[in-house]
């Protein structure tokens, strides 16, 4: 067992602060990671507020794990000490389901072992995630990180990263194509660096035209302001795709005429929409849903960064001013994903 220091909620109205407990010890395959840096995601807030009434406290967030090996079981091949790894969303499924056998770990049908907030099947209690000095996860769960991508902006792709890519690839996005991602924020800023180097035309759909500058900086080659009529107008029936990551509970029947015949429009926000048939009806258009990506999709993700040098854009803290940062994101004010400098939790 390794004592471990790291910051936790423990109730639903309190503010997180620092805890301790033990990592289990290595297994045949695990890998044990020495954690340098962890992004905060929305998911985090919600997870330690309890907003979706499953939370079992103390919970330790954190779902966008980078750091370096240091330690390996004996059954380890793929990995030494040293190596620099990521850790995303979940750490164990059950890998005989139809699901996990298609590479889709996250549909697990017994259900995904989640980073953190899952019952732990090795220790028992749930399991605590990456605002840590250290993590233990087996080794098809651990993902390769390039040594040439800025490490600390890498951890927002284990989360945001894989929750944009993944449709964007399911739907096959690319060139002759114009893409529409809606809403500018950590996972919008991400879904316009990657349809940009996907190669598709692609416009910032957003209610605030302040933002424009920024999408065009981030690869946008254009901006639609969804609050004016004339411009939503002029744009009716030509996007060939919509990525809708908008994280709050919102009315997406403005945008279904946006699309083309037989277009789809993909939400990644875990939230309330307000929908109406007769959108979709006239042109058989489709909304559809995606979470992240299995480990393999991941993986693919991560190689696609590296060869097009795509990261988030972040802003770093200490650990000691996590509650502060959650108090902003929650008000929209980062650009665009906050990341933790783990080495603070050893002062």
């Amino acid at each position: 067992m390794s004592n471990t220091k790291a910051y936790a909620a423990f109730s639903a109205k309190e503010a997180l602060k620092p805890y301790e407990f033990d990592r289990r010890d290595l297994h045949e395959d695990d890998v044990k990671i020495e954690i340098a840096y962890c992004g905060v995601c929305h998911s985090d807030i919600h997870f330690a507020h309890n907003d979706w009434g499953m939370t079992q406290y103390p919970v330790v967030p954190g779902h966008e794990i980078i750091g370096r090996v240091t330690e390996v079981g004996p059954g380890v091949t793929r990995f030494k000490e040293g190596d620099l790894v990521g850790v995303g969303c979940m750490v164990d499924s059950c890998g005989e389901c139809s699901s996990c056998k298609e590479d889709e770990e996250q549909f697990c049908e017994k259900g995904m072992v989640m980073t953190y907030g899952s019952p732990d099947p090795v220790m028992g209690g749930v399991t605590h995630g990456g605002y840590s000095t250290q993590i233990v996860v087996k080794d098809p769960f651990v993902l390769k990180v390039s040594e040439n991508l800025d490490t600390k902006a890498v951890a927002p792709l284990l989360c945001a990263g894989i929750t944009t890519y993944s449709p964007l690839s399911q739907w096959k996005v690319g060139k002759g194509q114009k893409v529409g991602i809606i809403g500018l924020g950590g996972l919008g800023h991400m879904g316009v660096k990657f349809a940009a180097a996907m190669g598709a035309d692609v416009v910032m759909i957003t209610t605030s035209p302040e933002k424009g500058d920024d999408a065009r900086r981030l690869g946008a080659n254009d901006v639609l302001v969804s609050k004016d009529p004339e411009q939503m107008k002029a744009h009716e029936g030509t996007f060939d795709f919509l990525l809708n990551t908008v994280p709050v509970a919102h009315d997406i029947n403005p945008y279904i005429p946006l699309l083309k015949n037989n277009k789809t429009m993909v939400l990644v926000g875990a939230t309330p929409v307000d929908l109406h048939s007769m959108g979709l009806i006239f042109g058989r258009k489709h909304i559809s849903g995606s979470l992240i990506g299995g480990i393999k999709e991941t993986q693919e993700m991560l190689d696609f960064c590296a060869k097009h040098n795509i990261v988030s854009d972040v802003e770093m803290i200490p650990i000691q001013d996590i509650n502060t940062a959650y108090d902003r994101v929650m008000k929209s004010d980062v650009k665009y994903r906050f990341v933790i400098d783990m080495s603070s939790l050893k002062s």
